[in-house]
Parts: C-alpha cells; structure tokens; sequence
C-alpha cells in the first residue's frame, strides 16, 4: 500500500510528460505531411531498379 503513495503520482507525472509531448510534436509540424516518406520510399525502389548494375572491380579480382 506504501509503494501506491509513490507509483500512482509517477504514473501521473509520465502520463502528464506523453501528452505534453504529444502536444509538442503536433504543434511543431512533426504530424503535418505523413504521406511524403511512405511514397519516397517506393520511388526510390523504382529508381534502384532502373539504374544499371554496377561493373565489378577489376583491382579486386583474384588472380
């Protein structure tokens, strides 16, 4: 019962901290444009494919 008068305030304080920074995040942009990242992605994959392969190296290779 002693550990309550402890653990209950620290909930509370931590719960106060997440939306706090939940608050943060929101106002500074961080939630604005979701979408940009999960298309570069596959851009970027496309892209990759349309590259040639690299030539090996020839200093590299065993004799």
């Amino acid at each position: 019962m002693e550990s309550l008068y402890f653990l209950v305030p620290c909930a509370l304080i931590f719960i106060a901290l997440a939306v706090k920074a939940l608050f943060w995040a929101i106002n500074n942009g961080q939630y604005d444009n979701l979408d940009t990242e999960a298309h570069r992605i596959l851009f970027e994959a496309e892209q990759a494919k349309k590259e040639a392969p690299a030539k090996p190296d020839s200093v590299n290779t065993p004799e």
